[in-house]
């Protein structure tokens, strides 16, 4: 979805949109994130109006995402909803892009031309809503590290003394007390 500047007045504004899957899917599929898969357009509410040259744009993002759990590797989905906001400055003002940010300036963005393309700000919103590791659930209990059973599902049949074959050659060792 894009903005021209021209529309963008003092006065407050709202639209919604859906914004495409298949873009966020292929940069997901790219990145540090790439377990995830966006299942449907993201819904998109946005607000916004201008001062001066610069533009202020707050509103909401919700997903459905699907994923294969880190821990027992059952596929799940999953909804996120994450508010945001921007500031947007003309590039030309003197704000780069890559220059260095102070910390009140992370919702501090630029933009160039006649145009602001909302589409960049939505994924970005998304892929910072995904946790680092997907997991079906908080408590997820996994696999069973000897027989693989989903531990979440069923109880394994494994013997309950589980024994790390790192230390075997620990068990042969005897202790014997010194006397004094």
């Amino acid at each position: 979805m894009k903005l021209r500047l021209e529309d963008i007045t003092a006065e407050a504004k709202e639209i919604l949109f859906a914004e495409p899957e298949n873009e966020t899917n292929r940069i997901l599929g790219k990145g540090a994130v790439h377990e995830y898969q966006v299942k449907s357009p993201i819904d998109v509410r946005v607000s916004y109006y201008r001062a001066g040259m610069d533009v202020f744009v707050q509103g909401r993002i919700a997903a459905t995402v699907g994923a294969a759990c880190a821990r027992c590797a059952e596929d799940f989905g999953s909804s996120y909803d994450r508010a945001f906001r921007y500031v947007l400055s003309p590039k030309a003002a003197g704000y780069a892009a890559d220059s260095e940010l102070a910390p009140d300036d992370v919702d501090l963005t630029v933009y160039e031309g006649e145009e602001i393309d909302l589409s960049p700000l939505v994924r970005e919103q998304l892929m910072l809503s995904l946790p680092t590791r997907p997991l079906c659930r908080d408590d997820c209990r996994g696999l069973c590290s000897h027989c693989g059973v989903n531990l979440n599902r069923a109880s394994c049949q494994c013997s309950e003394q589980k024994f790390d074959p790192r230390f075997a050659v620990l068990r042969g060792l005897t202790l014997r007390q010194r006397s004094h």
